[in-house]
């Protein structure tokens, strides 16, 4: 496991950052007896904290995608069915749509290829092409 940078752990703990800022804020306007605290926890609550949540919160949803890829490695394929993509190739498709950086692209390949080798993926993306063409000759029969 690499060790993550302190930047990088900000940027994962944005949301519960701003959330203490904003806490913190708030508590202090309140106790210094300034009559806009009121304001300061509704904007803070309302508009900060879910920007920030906007900008920076895709780190949980990340983190969901990967253990579920891991999921989908241990498991028969049968679930992933509906999608017809290996962890690769939607790793590679979100990469090329632009829904990942390329040090998210990077780190999630990292844990990818820790659970299974890169031609473990392309046999099973081998054995799904076959199994689909047999499908397709069924069905013009």
């Amino acid at each position: 496991m690499t060790a993550r940078s302190p930047r990088e752990r900000v940027r994962d703990n944005a949301t519960a950052l701003a959330s203490l800022a904003v806490t913190g804020f708030w508590l202090a306007a309140m106790f210094t007896g300034q009559e806009w605290w009121l304001v300061a926890l509704l904007v803070g609550y309302v508009v900060v904290v879910p920007l920030v949540e906007l900008l920076y919160g895709d780190a949980d949803e990340d983190e969901a995608v990967a253990e579920a890829s891991v999921d989908e490695t241990e498991t028969p394929r049968a679930s992933s069915a509906d999608t017809d993509e290996t962890p690769l190739e939607r790793l590679r498709r979100r990469y090329a749509e632009g829904e990942l950086t390329d040090e998210q692209f990077e780190r999630k390949l990292e844990r990818l290829l820790e659970t299974e080798t890169l031609e473990d993926i392309e046999d099973d993306a081998a054995v799904r092409d076959k199994a689909r063409e047999r499908q397709h000759e069924t069905e013009e029969t």
